[in-house]
């Protein structure tokens, strides 16, 4: 399984911060950096092939399903994220799921739940920290955040393709390759999250779940 580390980009009442982030494995592989209102996140993410990330497949969209995704949502709930919510299942049978709602569970907190709702999330046929792809109004939204940091000053920064990693409600990572020198003190970075704001905030809106719903 090959891994790609992303860098997080979290923007907080104009405080900035970076972090490296891993998970579980993701149908993508990419680069990117986003803000949720003024708030936001980048991604993380494991990379591996549609195989091994069941949302990045489409698959079956009936109402059985969306049955079986809310009882496993219901046991994850019940077993230590309280706020996690159903996931979006489209009509093209992709799933997008709440995985903020599991970024503050450590270890054996992540493993409790995986243990206690395993056999349910594997009847409902999902991974519950990875996305489908990324919908294009979201790819959109992520290629203007992309070449606005770019113009202030992160040459390196990519834009986002349809292979692109994402977290729901935060957008997508920054590839540590993007980042100025300092990291998250840099005033480079500093600066072009501040002039793109706004078009970063789009970016996580559309990549919030009830956006991916209506994608």
């Amino acid at each position: 399984m090959m891994k790609r580390l992303l860098m997080a980009v979290t923007v907080t009442a104009g405080l900035i911060s970076l972090a490296a982030c891993s998970a579980e494995p993701s149908s993508s592989e990419v680069p990117r950096l986003s803000a949720s209102g003024g708030a936001s996140t980048g991604s993380h993410a494991d990379n591996a092939n549609d195989d091994e990330n069941p949302n990045a497949v489409a698959g079956d969209a009936g109402a059985d399903r969306r049955t079986k995704l809310h009882a496993a949502a219901q046991c994850i709930r019940q077993h230590g994220a309280p706020n996690y919510q159903d996931p979006i299942l489209t009509s093209d049978g992709y799933v997008y799921t709440d995985d903020g709602a599991l970024r503050n569970l450590d270890g054996p907190q992540l493993d409790a739940v995986t243990t206690a709702c395993q056999d349910l999330i594997h009847a409902a046929n999902f991974s519950i920290r990875d996305q489908g792809p990324p919908p294009p109004k979201l790819i959109q939204a992520g290629v203007r955040s992309a070449r606005c940091m770019r113009e202030h000053g992160l040459p390196n920064f990519k834009d986002p393709t349809v292979d692109s990693p994402f977290s729901a409600g935060r957008g997508f990572g920054m590839d540590p390759s993007a980042a100025p020198p300092g990291g998250k003190e840099s005033p480079i970075l500093q600066r072009a999250v501040e002039a793109c704001r706004s078009i970063l905030d789009d970016e996580a809106a559309q990549s919030s779940l009830g956006n991916l719903g209506n994608a």
